[in-house]
């Protein structure tokens, strides 16, 4: 067996600095909430792949789900040769997703993916060529994610330019200063100095902001960007990839609001490790494109897609929602007795599963990316698995499994709590 420095050094040879590395270890296998390396060493695993694992590492009706398609067939290509557990999980998604009007889903690979063809058919359904993003954002890593994305450093370094036609507009957060009323009148702004509403095809915004630091979109944003939207016939798409699928305590984030986005863009957790992502939206719009104009080889992948089945059997059965809620709230509660005695945390916030605790210097209140990176490198130390994110890197994003044992979870608090006061 290959020690980690072994693999390391394999690694450094083999691939591009480019493809950036958080840990110096290498994964041997992996259940539920845990994960062990190559050198038989245990971690508690709160960053889930990114979001990926909201159902947990290798959870056996997903195991059994693949395995039964994999006696089956492996590709076919949808396009090519089709497939019913495509149209079942079509119909699923656009049952479950909010509002009760008529929908169709469309199926793709990655979460840029989604993202770039919900981009698509924003603008065949309108006509219009304009989009506007929010600062803070991440749609991706393709051309026109990274357009929209809205940090520059490391995603869009060297890279430009861009497609045409995407604008940033500041995101709330009480936080750092910026209100809503100074969101939507830099949308104004822009349709006053920038581009006229008439060319926007949509706005684009994830309810809960992942990279950007885990900030909520405050319900009174929302309600503004539904009816500017619906006053220059803008559609409003909800990138839902890092918020779906139970983790804030709801299957998808925009069920707490009180208004429906036209189009949704999802990923991740969708079909427990298995890359696959969707796109679901009003049924007339997502008819727009003509036939080929949607689609990729590997769009909808059987074995993804049968996974995704099983995903939304067991958000069902094991009550993952209610589940993200209770633990959230343990959370919450040791970061909140923490603050009592750790001056750097500034804030604690998020809805339901997905939660994050931001940083700042003792003595100010300006960022404290250092002592994030501090408290990530104790935990990691001591056997549990943390990501930072935030515009400026001074935030710790909590992406545990919703099906981890209460007793890792306390263990696992422990380990973060110890991590905190040193």
């Amino acid at each position: 067996m290959s020690s980690n420095l072994e693999w390391k050094n394999r690694k450094d040879h083999a691939t591009p600095r480019g493809v950036g590395v958080m840990c110096d270890f290498y994964a041997d296998r992996a259940e539920n909430a845990e994960l062990w390396d190559v050198e038989g060493k245990r971690y508690i695993d709160f960053a889930a792949g990114i979001a990926v694992l909201n159902t947990g590492h290798r959870h056996p009706k997903i195991v059994a789900a693949i395995t039964e398609q994999l006696q089956r067939f492996t590709h076919t290509a949808y396009q090519i040769v089709p497939y019913g557990s495509y149209v079942e999980l079509a119909e699923k998604i656009s049952r479950l997703t909010p509002g009760t009007h008529a929908k169709k889903t469309s199926f793709f690979t990655t979460g840029a993916e989604a993202v770039e063809n919900a981009i698509k058919i924003a603008r065949a359904a309108t006509g219009r060529p304009g989009v506007i993003a929010f600062s803070g954002a991440f749609h991706g890593r393709t051309m026109m994610g990274m357009a929209l994305t809205g940090k520059v450093d490391p995603y869009k370094l060297g890279f430009g330019p861009f497609p045409g036609e995407i604008y940033h507009a500041p995101f709330p957060s009480e936080l750092h200063g910026v209100s809503v009323e100074d969101s939507m009148h830099a949308i104004q702004m822009l349709f006053k100095a920038t581009i006229d509403p008439k060319r926007v095809a949509a706005i684009i915004l994830e309810p809960v902001q992942g990279e950007g630091g885990f900030v909520v979109a405050p319900p009174a944003l929302m309600r503004a960007l539904r009816a500017l939207c619906d006053q220059h016939g803008i559609l409003l798409i909800a990138d839902e990839i890092q918020t779906g699928f139970a983790r804030t305590g709801k299957l998808f984030a925009m069920e707490h609001y009180d208004v429906l986005a036209d189009l949704t863009t999802m990923a991740k957790s969708l079909a427990g490790g298995l890359p696959l992502s969707g796109v679901c939206g009003r049924a007339e719009l997502m008819d727009a494109p003509a036939p080929g104009g949607l689609g990729g080889t590997y769009a909808g992948n059987p074995l993804a897609v049968a996974s995704a089945l099983a995903v939304l059997n067991i958000i069902e059965d094991e009550q993952l929602c209610e589940r993200a809620n209770s633990l959230g709230q343990r959370l919450t509660a040791r970061l909140k007795a923490a603050k009592e005695c750790v001056p750097q945390i500034a804030e604690i916030r998020g809805l339901g599963g997905m939660l994050a605790v931001e940083f700042k210097h003792a003595d100010n209140d300006k960022p404290n990316p250092e002592f994030a990176k501090k408290v990530q490198a104790h935990a990691l130390k001591n056997g549990l698995l943390l990501l930072t994110c935030g515009v400026y890197g001074n935030v710790i994003r909590f992406l545990f499994p919703l099906t981890i044992p209460d007793a890792v979870m306390t263990e696992a608090l422990d380990i973060l709590d110890t991590a905190l006061r040193a």
